[in-house]
Formats: C-alpha cells, structure tokens, sequence
C-alpha cells in the first residue's frame, strides 16, 4: 500500500508560479513511476503529466508543455510538479498518483494509488 498526499495548491494570479509536492509514504517509492492527473469543475480528470521511477523519463500533456516540469527526489519519497506562467484554464484540482510499475503512463487506469488532490486557483 502507498499513500499520496498532495500540499503546495493555492490562490495565484495569472503568470504566477506554484510548485505542487506529492509525499508518498508506504512501499518502495523508487519502484513507482508517478504521475500528476487535473480536473477541472465539472470535467472529468485528466492527465498533466508523468515521470518514470529513475526519473529520466518524463511526458508532459501539449497544454502545459514549456510551463509545468515535473520532478523526483527517491531520497525523499517525493515528486513535484513546478508550474509556471499560470493561466485561469489550470484552475483544477490537481492528484498525485503511482503506477505499480517504473514506466510513465498517462493512462489514469495505469495507476494504483491516489492522493486526495490539491486545489489550484488561477485568478486575478
């Protein structure tokens, strides 16, 4: 069992900067390729972006390409999604998740575990 918990979301205006941390405690975190997951209201959740367990890989969707970067520390069981430029459409809530595999997906049905979900608000 692994358990996620999201922190770091927030009220920010637009072209801020937010770095979201994702603690996982539980089973070996370097075994699990993660993944950050949005939804927006209303909408069904969808995939932001994801990295593989050594960290090398990483896939990130069109929309937030050149603005959101994800990361890991395997020392501290965590992984980050740092985002920049901020624009109202990345309002959401924003979910951690670990694959039971160390290969990035952006699949949601790929992954094991939640976390409980972080919100963003993008807004002047």
């Amino acid at each position: 069992q692994v358990q996620l918990v999201e922190s770091g979301g927030g009220l920010v205006q637009p072209g801020d900067s937010l770095r979201l941390s994702c603690a996982a405690s539980g089973r070996t975190f370097s075994n699990y390729a993660m993944g950050w997951f949005r939804q927006h209201p209303g909408k069904e959740r969808e995939f932001v972006a994801t990295i593989g367990s050594s960290g090398v890989w990483t896939y990130s969707t069109d929309s937030v390409k050149g603005r959101f970067t994800i990361s890991r520390d395997n020392a501290k069981n965590t992984v980050y999604l740092q985002m920049s430029s901020l624009k109202p459409e990345d309002t959401a809530v924003y979910y951690c998740a670990a694959k039971n595999s160390g290969w990035p997906s952006q699949n949601q049905r790929d992954y094991d575990y939640w976390g409980q979900g972080t919100q963003v608000t993008v807004s002047s």
